[in-house]
């Protein structure tokens, strides 16, 4: 019988390894906001495995307040274009999803489930001024998890934030549990509309080390 301990030390081994350069590429250096779709569709099956993936990103006492809402057709497509900003239109339309991400006031109520080592969890965000909080920074967490699984999965993303967020708060999450908090298309991008990459902060501009 193999001995465990080594099988952990081969795991934390491989934890450790740092993705090759054709990796970081794809989900971070030449990976790119897009504005331009091709028509080829996104599979539900796809939706599905990034929608896992992005599920082990970390949460605070692995709350996952996020609801994702993935627009795929011409009328949900409709329904959506109301509330975009027009510069934001045409791209939604053409996209083959347009992921609402959206975060749940009452996430907690998942808490048994999801935090079961803990009987008590619900309790701590029973201030609704800390669940909305704790829901909007851990909702926008897993919006950026979903953003980089996407990438991964070697689809493209396009966020925004150019929407009536109250307007698509009624039409696609009634009831008031859940608001919509950003926009994310998805697909398969062109290079139609792709700018120079802009400048990002110098470490020393952004970080400090302590």
């Amino acid at each position: 019988m193999k001995d465990r301990r080594v099988d952990d030390a081969l795991q934390s081994d491989l934890r450790h390894q740092r993705l090759d350069a054709v990796a970081l590429d794809q989900l971070f250096r030449t990976a790119r906001t897009r504005k331009s779709w091709s028509p080829r569709a996104v599979s539900t099956a796809t939706l599905e495995e990034l929608y896992a993936l992005a599920s082990f990103g970390p949460t605070s006492m692995n709350c996952s307040p996020a609801r994702f809402l993935f627009i795929t057709s011409p009328a949900a497509k409709a329904r959506l274009a109301p509330f975009l900003h027009e510069s934001n239109v045409g791209a939604t339309l053409a996209a083959p999803v347009c992921a609402i991400i959206g975060y749940d006031l009452h996430f907690a109520d998942r808490l048994p489930q999801l935090f079961p080592h803990f009987p008590g969890a619900a309790e701590h965000f029973a201030d609704p001024v800390l669940a909305r909080e704790t829901a909007f920074r851990n909702g926008t967490l897993q919006g950026a998890y979903l953003i980089l699984a996407a990438r991964a999965l070697g689809l493209d993303a396009g966020p925004m934030s150019g929407f009536d967020a109250l307007g698509v708060t009624a039409a696609f999450f009634p009831g008031g549990q859940v608001e919509a908090n950003f926009l994310c298309n998805l697909g398969y991008a062109t290079d139609e509309f792709l700018f120079p990459r802009q400048p990002r902060l110098a470490f020393d501009d952004a970080a400090t080390v302590l």
